[in-house]
């Protein structure tokens, strides 16, 4: 027999082999069985939480959870460790000694998340709480939260200030800052790389952009927190500001921590990516006072018509119908008293005539009267999505705000195990189009610390969502302190494409 058939019959019988193979070890179900793209739970997920306080008085509790998923809880890990501590751009070289002394002792996991469905805690008093830096890795990462709460009751922004740790990125968005006299507004940005990250800060008032060189080119090291005093970058007080942060190389977490001598305090977390329709979750049934700030970061104006979303329906605030804003620049809305005794939340449309100008917003609300009044920012939410989860809630004073701006929908809300014990308890609701329900949050079954709410959409159309927390009593001084979070989709899976065996790469 020739050589060249020999040839012939012996790829022929390689190529049974590798299709057999192929055939064999296809798998039964996922992407290459059926042809269809399949989402698969993350393997790793990062999160960066800014220090919490300056004062001394200050008592911070860091929660995290990891929700129960179909993959594994046997491996993988989820800890917080310290960030390191620095000055809006200051030179770390004459610090590398020390910190070379103290890597062990920063490295050692401050907060870390054994299993799925355990919410664990960790507490620090004073001014010395640090910003930490996160890693999950594993069965451990898909939907891994972690929030900071604190309390203080003397001194500018006093109050209850909370935030959910966050994802790095590049870009942010901060309607609602403000560089008043009465108002100390820092602006903190962490890096979890260990590459130093270089980011320009922007600011916009009521007549546009503010001159300022001294926003650009911040210098955050590497594995470091940076606090930015946003007055230090204007020469002229302004009471609404837009902020807007980049990262030119790297990549941060970025917060602000509004402090003010009068109303309290809370963080000023990033509105929503700039879009023709936002929604404004949460906004509490007792508000006294309620400010829209908005902004449209594009070359065109937007014309938005404004509609609360209330236990029964939606309806516009009088006299505040429609906002007009101009390109550029910060626009601000007193609303007052806008829920009147029912809790609701803020919706913005374009109106008909306007087109899809895409534009960011926050609101900041008020509780309270004359020396008792506390305030907290609810910033422009993304929709909830497939799954979203809030940590840190307590027995009493945890409320679950749920609005469906377009088409009814129904969700499953489920409140994990407590930090110290306790069984997991799952509820249904139903929100109607255009409609803010105010759940009645459940509890888990002998409850012990603190415990997370997952919050999941089961039909219909988008739905928003917001937690509040209340401190009242001997602990707050007297004063109704409160802080509002977003739950947004904790990205908890990736859509992984199809694949399957092309032999032609065998015959090239």
């Amino acid at each position: 027999m020739k050589r060249t058939t020999l040839s012939l019959i012996a790829a022929g019988a390689a190529l049974a082999a590798v299709t057999s193979v192929a055939a064999v070890a296809a798998p039964e179900e996922g992407p290459a069985a059926t042809g269809k793209a399949a989402q698969q739970p993350v393997e790793r997920t990062s999160l960066l939480c800014p220090a919490p306080s300056s004062s001394e008085l200050a008592e911070t509790t860091y929660t995290a959870y990891t929700p129960k998923t179909e993959v594994s809880s046997d491996s993988g890990t989820a800890a917080l460790v310290p960030a390191a501590r620095s000055l809006a751009g200051k030179d770390d070289k004459d610090d590398k000694g020390d910190k070379g002394d103290k890597k062990g002792e920063e490295e050692k996991p401050f907060l870390a998340v054994k299993k799925q469905g355990a919410p664990v805690t960790a507490e620090e008093n004073g001014s010395g709480a640090p910003a930490l830096i996160g890693l999950a890795e594993g069965s451990l990462a898909p939907g891994w939260s972690a929030q900071q709460t604190t309390h203080f009751t003397a001194g500018a922004g006093r109050g209850l200030h909370g935030a959910a740790c966050s994802a790095p990125d590049t870009d942010f968005w901060f309607p609602g800052a403000s560089t008043a006299e009465d108002r100390s507004d820092y602006l903190h940005l962490t890096n979890p790389d260990d590459a130093a990250a270089v980011v320009d800060i922007e600011l916009y008032g009521k007549d546009g952009a503010l001159d300022s060189e001294v926003g650009e080119g911040i210098q955050v090291p590497p594995r470091s927190s940076v606090p930015v005093l946003l007055s230090t970058l204007t020469g002229k007080p302004q009471t609404n500001l837009t902020a807007h942060v980049t990262a030119r190389s790297g990549r941060v977490a970025a917060a602000v921590q509004a402090l003010d001598q009068k109303v309290g305090g809370d963080w000023l977390t990033p509105s929503a990516e700039p879009s023709a329709s936002v929604v404004l979750p949460g906004i509490p049934k007792d508000a006294t006072a309620v400010r829209l700030v908005a902004f449209a970061p594009g070359s065109a104006d937007a014309d938005l018509k404004v509609s609360l979303a209330g236990p029964n329906g939606s309806l516009s605030p009088a006299g505040n119908e429609t906002l007009h804003l101009k390109s550029g620049m910060t626009t601000a809305v007193d609303l007052a008293d806008v829920t009147r005794g029912e809790p609701g939340s803020l919706v913005l449309t374009p109106t008909g005539d306007s087109g899809e100008t895409p534009v960011v917003a926050a609101v900041r609300v008020i509780r309270g009267k004359g020396a008792d009044q506390e305030s907290a920012f609810i910033p422009a939410a993304r929709p909830v999505g497939d799954r979203a989860t809030v940590t840190g809630n307590g027995a009493k004073g945890t409320y679950l705000s749920l609005t469906a701006p377009g088409k009814a929908a129904k969700v499953r809300v489920t409140a994990s195990a407590g930090t110290g014990g306790g069984t997991a308890a799952t509820k249904t609701y139903s929100v109607g189009a255009g409609r803010t329900l105010a759940a009645d949050v459940p509890l888990p079954d002998s409850l012990k610390g603190t415990y997370a709410l997952t919050v999941e959409t089961v039909s219909g159309g988008p739905v928003h969502a917001s937690r509040t927390l209340t401190l009242s009593g001997a602990a707050a001084d007297g004063i109704s302190m409160f802080t509002v979070q977003n739950l947004t989709d904790d990205r908890g899976t990736v859509t992984v494409p199809a694949a399957r065996p092309e032999m032609g790469v065998l015959l090239d």
